[in-house]
């Protein structure tokens, strides 16, 4: 399941591409922490009210769609990146910003809260009188085992990107192309439909 492309790969990947190995790493930490509230939010049947309330569902669908199509649109518009040397921008980063933006995008995908309450009770035994203990081993074990594929794919990302970055026209070319991926991701979203 961690190996499986979806949104959050798309966001982390986009970040280590346009930022560098800092910034994946932000995120790969910040989604990590919306997985674990998610996890908590499903142990405690807080996610439910997502799962049944199409209203609750999409208010999260939607607040997330224009937060991920705002941070695309941040990327699009940074013109600064052509006469900056890439490593004073990979500087001018601000991790908290970039936690902060993962963490904001990660709880507000109502797919993520869906998923953790559809998929993590299949492995628990119905018997068990007090479920919230396995059910955070659970989702904390998927947590560190995503967030350890994460941390790989962040790196390589950005390793990849370093070696070509060196050019400012490709510079360019790669903040756009990750701009219009969020914005792509947060249309997705927003489009998609309730499963």
């Amino acid at each position: 399941m961690n190996l499986a492309p979806g949104n959050d790969t798309i966001f982390i990947l986009s970040r280590s591409i346009a930022q560098g190995k800092r910034a994946g790493i932000m995120s790969v930490l910040g989604i990590a922490t919306g997985s674990v509230i998610h996890t908590s939010f499903a142990a405690f049947g807080l996610s439910i009210i997502i799962a049944e309330s199409i209203v609750a569902f999409s208010i999260l669908k939607y607040a997330g769609a224009a937060y991920i199509v705002y941070i695309g649109y941040k990327m699009l518009s940074d013109q600064s990146h052509p006469e900056i040397d890439i490593q004073s921008k990979k500087r001018r980063m601000d991790p908290k910003k970039v936690y902060r933006d993962a963490v904001i995008t990660n709880l507000f995908n109502p797919k993520v809260a869906l998923f953790f309450i559809a998929f993590l009770p299949q492995f628990i035994n119905p018997a068990y009188k007090n479920t919230v203990l396995p059910f955070m081993l659970l989702g904390i074990t998927f947590t560190i085992t995503g967030a350890l594929w994460c941390f790989i794919l962040a790196n390589f990302a950005s390793v990849i990107a370093d070696k070509i970055k060196d050019n400012n026209k490709v510079s360019s070319y790669i903040n756009n192309t990750c701009g219009l991926l969020l914005i792509g991701l947060g249309l997705k979203l927003a489009f998609s439909a309730r499963k």
